[in-house]
């Protein structure tokens, strides 16, 4: 089977493997993982903020980092497809206690003018204010599209304005940097807050960093362990994370021509696909991907007419020229 379902199916690889035999452990609730330490640090230095912190999932991680920035009772603007509103199971409610508004762009752009006009000040307590503002890169269910980084300081411009904070969901952010070159330390700028995820595209088998200021992380960190998040020898999943760092990204580059070639089969404008993901417009989304499972290519829907194919580490040329020969003729 070559499954294209997701990102998060890779499996760790043999070196990647040993990082994880061999690392050095503490316990971190305690703050004494050696290892989990070095991920943070480095994590932190390459956006250009204060502090991180190593979380199990990148739900959590933007719960946490939400969270941080707004209060019960306030809200978040956010595209009406963001993962925290669509594939968070309404966790920032149910945790938070916060209320979302969203604006629609069918590739989940900053739309500036309608933020503008979203945007609630605080005017007593009669409506709900805004606090924060949320994008993602690269947005997951509008096909791993990748938001401009001019886009992106424009509306850092408007929040300080305005006195909103910014959320990031980078749990792509690696697929944005290499589509387009852009430093870390850029897309670290325009956001008060971010999470990042280890799990997709780098291949690691599990776990997110938050990366904000050291205030905001000290309460995500007394945050995590109310949520059940506390971890203790954690380390042996921090290596994973750090030799994911070290040999993972820049070979996304592979993913991403990989996600055309799949394009291209089913119809799609190849130059459509900023990274890694490919969604496809099916009135028979079900049918199509029963049919391309019995012919050893798993995809997946993402909605009643939508179709999404994700290529990965576990996804080798060969695999994707398998892949696209089968949905091509499907």
């Amino acid at each position: 089977m070559i499954d294209l379902r997701s990102d998060t199916l890779t499996r760790p690889t043999e070196a990647m493997r040993a990082a994880m035999a061999n690392a050095e452990v503490g316990d971190d609730v305690y703050g004494e993982d050696p290892t989990v330490a070095r991920l943070e640090e480095r994590v932190a230095a390459m956006f250009g903020h204060e502090a991180a912190l190593f979380v199990p999932t990148g739900s959590m991680g933007n719960v946490l980092a939400v969270r941080s920035l707004v209060a019960p009772g306030q809200e978040v603007l956010c595209e009406s497809r963001a993962h925290i509103a669509r594939a968070e199971l309404g966790a920032h409610g149910a945790y938070s206690g916060i209320t979302m508004r969203t604006w629609i762009d069918p590739r989940g752009q900053v739309d500036l003018p309608t933020i503008r006009s979203l945007f609630a000040p605080d005017m007593g307590p009669f409506f709900v204010p805004t606090a924060a503002i949320s994008v993602e890169n690269t947005h997951n269910f509008a096909g791993g599209a990748v938001l401009p980084i001019g886009d992106l300081r424009d509306l850092r411009e408007f929040a300080t304005g305005v006195g909103a904070r910014i959320h990031l969901d980078g749990a792509r952010i690696w697929n944005a940097h290499v589509a387009t070159g852009t430093p870390f330390e850029e897309y670290g700028a325009i956001a008060d807050v971010l999470s990042v995820c280890l799990s997709k595209g780098l291949g690691a088998p599990v776990g997110s960093v938050l990366v904000g200021s050291s205030a905001a992380v000290a309460e995500a960190r007394v945050w995590r362990k109310r949520m059940g998040g506390g971890m203790r020898q954690v380390g042996i999943l921090a290596a994973a994370g750090l030799h994911a760092l070290d040999h993972h990204v820049e070979r996304l580059a592979d993913d991403h021509a990989h996600a055309r070639l799949l394009a291209e089969a089913c119809g799609v404008d190849p130059a459509s696909v900023d990274t890694n993901i490919v969604v496809v417009d099916r009135s028979d989304a079900a049918d199509f991907v029963a049919a391309a499972r019995a012919e050893g290519v798993a995809v997946a829907t993402v909605g009643p007419t939508a179709v999404r194919m994700v290529t990965h580490l576990d996804v080798s040329r060969d695999d994707a020229d398998k892949a696209a020969a089968v949905l091509a003729r499907l």
